[in-house]
């Protein structure tokens, strides 16, 4: 079964952290990626099947938005993204989140 991409992007690191806590606590995802957009963005992905990151970017967009002074800038989910995307960019499993790979 293909596994579905969810990010969120957030203005400033306690919004980032609290998105991402909340996202692997409500849903059955991997973390897969964290990274710096640009000028204190920061960015968080999760993988897993397209139900689970449905609910797990729903409540870390709820838990970076109650940050003070934190901001969600933008989040998006891919249901499927083609074998060419997951080449390029960085939203597959690494040896870091392969232990915590959730199938």
């Amino acid at each position: 079964m293909p596994l579905a991409v969810g990010v969120i992007e957030t203005l400033g690191f306690p919004a980032v952290l609290a998105s991402a806590d909340a996202m692997v606590k409500a849903g059955a995802v991997t973390l897969v990626y964290y990274g710096i957009a640009e000028s204190g963005r920061l960015l968080v992905a999760v993988r897993g099947h397209t139900a689970e990151v449905k609910i797990a970017v729903a409540a870390g967009i709820e838990a970076g938005s109650q940050v003070h002074g934190g901001k969600v800038i933008t989040h998006y989910i891919v249901n499927n993204p083609p074998e060419n995307v997951e080449n390029v960019l960085p939203i597959q499993f690494n040896k870091k989140s392969e232990p915590f790979r959730i199938t």
